[in-house]
C-alpha cells in the first residue's frame, strides 16, 4: 500500500510556517498519542530549528496508558518537553500555559530585567492533519473560533487566537510530508484517519489493523469480535472473512473492512498505541 498525499495548500503552509516562526516564542507540536513518532512531521525539525517546543500527545484517551507514559519518559530523555492531553474532553489543557511559561522562564526573566512590559506568550500550533489541532485551539480559546472537523485537511489558512492575557496562538494548516519513505508509517497514519480514505484500499488497511491487534492486543481483538481461541489462529484474511460474516455482512468484505477500520479508530477495540518505544531504542 503506497500512499502519497500532498495537497497544494500544504506546500504553501510550509512556506508560511517558515515565515511566521520569527513572530512566535514557542511552538506547540501536536501529535497523536497513539503514534507519537509517525505523526510527527520530519520537516518540522529543520523548520523550527532552535525554537523552543512543547510536544502535546493528544488523543491520549485512545492510547495505551502504559505506552503513553513510556513515550513521555522517552521524550524527556531526549530533552523534549511533552504533555499528554485529551483536547476533545479538555483533559490536561490547563497544564499547557504553565508548562509554556516554565519552558520560557529564562527568556521571560530576561525581558523583565530589561524593563520590558509583560506581554502574552505567542505560540504556533502545528502538526499533521487530524491530530486535533482545531479542537485544542477551541479549548484553549474557550470559543469555536477555529474550524474543526473529523477529517484531514479542514484548516486551510492561518489565524491568531487569544486565550486570555497569558497566551496567543497562531493556528496553521496540517502539514504532511510529500511522500512516505516508510510504508509502515503510511499505514499507521491511514489506520488512525490522518489520510483521506479515498486514497486507500480499506481491505489492506483492515488486514493491517487485524495483524497489529493480533500481535499486541490479542485479548482486545478476541473480545470485541467474540473470536474463539481457534479463530485467533486463523490468518488475517480468513479472520477478516469470519468477522465480516459474524457482523451479518455475508461476503461483503469491503463493508467489513470499513467497519473494522472505523471501530479501531473509534477505540471500540480498546486503547492502543501503534508506535512502540522499543522500536526507537533498537534503531
Amino acid at each position: 500500500m503506497t500512499i502519497q498525499w500532498f495537497p497544494g495548500h500544504m506546500a504553501k503552509a510550509r512556506r508560511e510556517v517558515a515565515e511566521k516562526l520569527k513572530l512566535v516564542d514557542i511552538v506547540l507540536e501536536i501529535v497523536d498519542a497513539r503514534l507519537p513518532i509517525s505523526s510527527r512531521n520530519p520537516m518540522l525539525d529543520s523548520l523550527i530549528q532552535q525554537k523552543p517546543r512543547l510536544m502535546l500527545l493528544n488523543k491520549s484517551d485512545l492510547a495505551d496508558v502504559k505506552e503513553t507514559q513510556r513515550w513521555h519518559d522517552y521524550f524527556a530523555s531526549q530533552g523534549i518537553h511533552c504533555l499528554a492531553i485529551n483536547a476533545n474532553q479538555g483533559k490536561g489543557i490547563n497544564k499547557i500555559t504553565p508548562k509554556v511559561k516554565e519552558i520560557l522562564a529564562e527568556k521571560i526573566a530576561k525581558q523583565a530585567a530589561r524593563g520590558m512590559k509583560p506581554r502574552p506568550v505567542r505560540a504556533m500550533c502545528i502538526g499533521i492533519p487530524n491530530v486535533g489541532k482545531s479542537t485544542l485551539l477551541n479549548r484553549l480559546a474557550n470559543k469555536n473560533m477555529a474550524k474543526t472537523g473529523n477529517m484531514p485537511g479542514v484548516t486551510k489558512g492561518q489565524q491568531w487566537l487569544k486565550t486570555g492575557k497569558d497566551l496567543e496562538l497562531l493556528d496553521t494548516p496540517g502539514i504532511l510530508w510529500p511522500k512516505f519513505e516508510d510504508k509502515e508509517i503510511g499505514k499507521k497514519l491511514a489506520l488512525t484517519g490522518a489520510i483521506k480514505d479515498a486514497l486507500l484500499h480499506m481491505d489492506d488497511l483492515a488486514l493491517y489493523g487485524l495483524e497489529f491487534f493480533n500481535e499486541f492486543y490479542p485479548e482486545q481483538l478476541q473480545e470485541r469480535y467474540k473470536l474463539t481461541d481457534e479463530d485467533m489462529t486463523l490468518n488475517q484474511v480468513d479472520k477478516l472473512m469470519l468477522i465480516t460474516k459474524k457482523r451479518g455482512f455475508q461476503e461483503d468484505y469491503e463493508r467489513g473492512s470499513v467497519m473494522i477500520v472505523q471501530e479501531i479508530r473509534d477505540g471500540r477495540l480498546g486503547k492502543y498505541t501503534l508506535d512502540r518505544v522499543e522500536d526507537m531504542l533498537h534503531e
